[in-house]
């Protein structure tokens, strides 16, 4: 199973020194509120390793194509996603002395401290980059008509034919708030 973890080599602790790591990281499904991106392939990611000194930055991109189920008519539609990745990595003992009271702008979820082992999981990283690069609403098109609230039936092959009851109509125009002004007259 591909992993998603580098380990910071010595000479990586030189300041101003930069390293590039690859690889991919097998990740079933990617869950973003009630949609679930699942990958066939594992995702692809390249990261750039710099020493600032104090911590280390990691920039770079991951790349995967993911399918979700359409927010309207629940068919199965494909993505590309690329996301950029972003970390920050304090070292231990110098986080105190180089960021004397910058911390506190920062915020605590800014960035990490490096594991003594010098391990880096950059599985919380390229998920939180695709998941930024997801949309909102997954959509199988612009225009999609979604399903039928009577019969369920997906309303993008034709109309269902179950007959949708005139009082339905009605109720979901006495629902919406807006209905008032669909008699506005804006002429005057």
């Amino acid at each position: 199973m591909a992993q998603a973890t580098i380990k910071i080599p010595s000479e990586l602790f030189a300041l101003a020194e930069s390293s590039r790591f690859e690889g991919t990281l097998e990740l079933p499904v990617l869950s973003a509120g009630p949609d679930d991106y699942a990958f066939a392939k594992p995702i692809e990611w390249e990261v750039d390793v710099t020493n600032t000194g104090a911590a280390f930055l990691v920039a770079g991109i991951a790349r995967g194509s993911a399918t979700v189920a359409c927010s309207r008519c629940l068919d199965e539609v494909a993505y590309d996603l690329e996301g950029g990745i972003e970390g920050y990595f304090l070292v231990e003992g110098t986080a105190d002395d180089d960021f004397d009271g910058e911390d506190d702008e920062l915020g605590d979820d800014e960035f990490d401290v490096l594991p003594a082992d010098h391990i880096i999981d950059l599985e919380p990283l390229i998920c939180a980059a695709l998941l930024i690069d997801a949309p909102n609403m997954p959509l199988c098109r612009d225009d999609c008509a979604g399903l039928c609230p009577v019969c369920g039936a997906n309303l993008n092959e034709g109309d269902c034919g179950c007959g949708r009851d005139g009082a339905l109509d009605d109720f979901d125009r006495e629902a919406n708030p807006f209905a008032v002004l669909a008699d506005f007259k804006f002429d005057e």
